[in-house]
């Protein structure tokens, strides 16, 4: 099986932090054929952000972001701004080369 069409899967768990005590806010599943740690690595090796956290935090926004819009392609709150989107997913793949798939 091609490395790149290999799927994953990850689980997400968002913790709060408050007054010094930890709370689960939620925690979901999410897969795909990507893989989020390569496409963190490439995004900070570009030096897009000044905080690696940054490039952790961006790759992780635009997959989910991808995903919602893609499970959701009919729903009219995405009608104007899948295709704008779509065209910046495309402009950071160009600049990152992190998403590519021939790559």
């Amino acid at each position: 099986m091609d490395k790149m069409k290999e799927k994953r899967s990850y689980y997400f768990n968002v913790i709060e932090a408050k007054d010094g005590k930890m709370s689960e806010v939620m925690n979901f599943n999410f897969g795909g054929h990507h893989d989020l740690a390569q496409m963190v690595e490439n995004t900070e090796a570009k030096g897009l952000f000044e905080k690696d956290k940054h490039a952790k935090e961006f790759v992780v926004a635009m997959r989910l972001m991808h995903h919602v819009i893609k499970k959701n392609a009919d729903n009219p709150l995405f009608a104007e701004f899948a295709p704008q989107f779509e065209a910046f997913k495309n402009q950071v793949r160009k600049q990152v080369h992190c998403c590519n798939k021939d790559k």
